[in-house]
């Protein structure tokens, strides 16, 4: 795998773009926090972003079926470089308006990206890789996450905001330059010649495809237990800041949860030799639950770090075992949409918890907050649980062993 040169242009250009990408996160909470006192108004503001990828899913689904995957992703990686510079117009009048049609091009350019870097990614590296790689790109994404909020941390007290959101420019488009070195053989697709013909009926050959393979659709329905504290972290991390009335705890958080999830991401290998992939998913569901009830106390520095590095490393362990699943199990014709409606999914959760969370930090604040989600997110685990065993919707044994071997 290591010698496969687009695995290397793949990791390098998640490197370049999480920097910016980060870099862009860290200056978009700084401008809403000198401009928007309300948490909720805040989680509004994020949202439109997100229901601008939701709206355009169903038509980056059909086109990374129907096109080049590498053209999609070059094409949507110029088009997040130009949507920085409606973020300077933002910081040139101090508009919000203009941030929020600068989120809106940016989660749209989004929404075509990442459905076909995901349906990319089996087209290079023997599906026994698959879920080493998927480990490795999580880790490379998560370090880009780590070293551009403390590099964006560092930046915001040396120069501008504006000058924060070049850098992040010029990492989009490093990535644009990093993509047109991909070579991808397209060919290989089973069922290529009939995609055109499939692809334009959207999602809706999709859903029959997911009812019919239980692992997946279970997998699917597991991925909202993580969403619900992710959907909020960011909010999360400004009110434990302002509970402990420390600035440095937010990049304390971002880091340890960071090195956390890495960690996870690395073991993940090992762990998935020795236990089964339903056993990983629900074992690190619970833990997630558990994560959460510890932020109960989170008037308390290490009470709140010790939260965030549960989650991140249970995050690191649930996250590639979850996308191996879904790209070893769904017919690789198929992929673009499936991945597109995984990410639209994704953006709808994000969208939904993330009002929710702004909602409930105003009306109750972060420590009743956090219980309620903790105990949410451990009973439907119990409920899945339950439910699977059940109607003996156990993980096939050849998904098990494509994972570990």
């Amino acid at each position: 795998m290591w010698k496969n040169r687009n695995v290397w242009i793949i990791l390098t250009g998640e490197f370049v773009a999480g920097l910016g990408l980060w870099l862009g996160i860290i200056g978009n909470l700084e401008f809403m926090q000198d401009r928007v006192p309300s948490d909720f108004v805040k989680a509004v503001i994020l949202a439109i972003g997100l229901l601008a990828g939701v709206a355009i899913g169903p038509l980056a689904g059909r086109l990374t079926d129907q096109g080049s995957k590498k053209k999609i992703m070059l094409i949507s990686s110029i088009v997040r470089a130009l949507s920085v510079i409606f973020m300077f117009v933002a910081i040139e009048t101090n508009s919000v308006v203009w941030m929020v049609i600068f989120l809106i091009i940016l989660q749209g350019s989004a929404a075509f990206y990442f459905p076909a870097r995901q349906a990319a990614i089996p087209l290079i590296v023997k599906e026994r890789e698959l879920l080493a790689l998927n480990g490795v790109h999580m880790n490379v994404s998560t370090l880009s996450r780590v070293i551009g909020t403390a590099i964006a941390g560092v930046l915001l007290t040396l120069i501008s905001l504006r000058n924060v959101y070049a850098l992040s420019l010029v990492a989009y488009l490093l990535l644009a330059v990093a993509t047109l070195f991909l070579k991808l053989d397209e060919t290989k697709t089973p069922s290529a010649k009939k995609v055109d013909a499939k692809a334009s009926s959207g999602f809706k050959d999709v859903f029959p495809i997911i009812k019919s393979i239980p692992v997946i659709f279970m997998t699917l329905v597991m991925t909202l237990i993580p969403l619900l504290f992710l959907g909020g972290f960011n909010l999360l991390v400004i009110n434990i800041s302002e509970l402990q009335d420390s600035t440095a705890i937010k990049g304390w958080i971002y880091t340890a949860e960071g090195l956390a999830f890495m960690t996870g991401a690395f073991m993940i290998k090992r762990i998935g030799e020795k236990f089964s992939a339903f056993s990983i998913l629900f074992s690190f569901s619970f833990l997630i639950g558990v994560a959460q009830l510890m932020l109960y106390f989170a008037d308390i520095p290490f009470m709140s770090i010790a939260a965030f590095v549960l989650f991140g490393f249970s995050v690191g362990c649930f996250f590639p075992t979850a996308v191996t699943i879904f790209q070893t199990r769904m017919p690789k014709e198929y992929h673009g949409r499936f991945f597109s409606f995984r990410n639209m999914l994704d953006r709808i959760i994000f969208q939904v918890v993330l009002l929710v969370t702004g909602f409930f930090l105003d009306l109750i604040g972060l420590q009743l907050m956090v219980v309620l989600f903790g105990i949410s997110s451990i009973a439907m685990t119990g409920a899945f649980l339950v439910y699977t065993r059940k109607h003996q919707l156990h993980i096939e044994e050849d998904s098990t062993e494509k994972m570990s071997s």
